[in-house]
């Protein structure tokens, strides 16, 4: 079986992000700590406890984004997958459309069986990369599974979706065919000392994002901004009888006693 994971790099939300100039985006610099979006590490783990169960799998790996994404790649190869493919562009804040047709672009003739890929990016949380992707290749896809079964050598696959309050809705689906993975499906694993050494040796393939066809994108982000500040607290100060008492007084204020 030939699997493709699509991995993407995000900024760590406990780094100080700050938008940038245009407020189109965050400020790229070196304070900035990145890492691999978790929807997709929960991905990856699918594909490699097919790999785990069919020996005769491959997994390989792709990312689209600047020369930093190379990073999340490469843990990706040291949890155990085969290949890295990083599809190079110096635009950090692609819209949907163009990371599904880049990957696309460069899945269409690879014959793939199982496309897999996180439910969303922490970062936009819009849920459309996956899908658009199988639509692009015309395959099928089944969206926020929770559960992936093999059935018949592998021949159909038994997807359990997770639906709004808790509903699960069952679908058999046929490879070749696109798969969007929920957390906690699985736990992720740690990339065990053999994997790590042998990553450092594996080359990446890098592939300018200009070769390849991209769908023009219509959506544009006109701008970002902090969340609005909706409510303040109030620091009381004083002895603790003072605040009891300051307390008090308050909760009579806002009709609460």
């Amino acid at each position: 079986m030939k699997i493709l994971v699509c991995v993407k790099q995000v900024a760590d939300i406990e780094s100080n992000l700050r938008l940038n100039a245009s407020s189109s985006w965050i400020e790229e610099d070196n304070k900035i700590a990145y890492r691999m979006n978790r929807y997709d590490e929960y991905a990856l783990e699918e594909a490699l406890l097919i790999k785990d169960a069919l020996k005769d799998t491959t997994i390989d790996v792709i990312s689209v984004g600047p020369e930093r994404a190379a990073s999340t790649i490469r843990k990706s190869l040291e949890k155990g997958a085969d290949t890295g493919i990083h599809i190079k562009s110096d635009n950090p804040a692609l819209s949907a459309i163009e990371t599904s047709s880049y990957i696309a672009a460069y899945a269409a003739d690879k014959k793939y069986d199982i496309l897999f890929a996180g439910v969303m990016s922490e970062d936009l949380m819009q849920s459309q990369v996956g899908p658009m992707i199988a639509s692009l290749l015309t395959i099928p896809c089944a969206a926020s599974s929770v559960k992936t079964e093999l059935l018949n050598n592998s021949c159909k696959i038994i997807a359990d979706l997770e639906l709004e309050g808790g509903v699960i809705e069952q679908v058999e689906i046929t490879p070749p065919c696109l798969i969007t993975v929920q957390t906690g499906v699985n736990r992720p694993r740690y990339p065990s000392l053999s994997n790590v050494m042998r990553a450092r040796s594996m080359e990446i393939f890098t592939i300018d994002s200009e070769s390849l066809i991209k769908t023009d994108s219509t959506e544009k982000n006109e701008s970002i901004d902090y969340p609005s500040v909706s409510s303040k607290g109030v620091v009381i100060e004083g002895t603790g009888e003072e605040k009891a008492v300051r307390l008090l007084d308050l909760l009579h204020e806002k009709g609460l006693l």
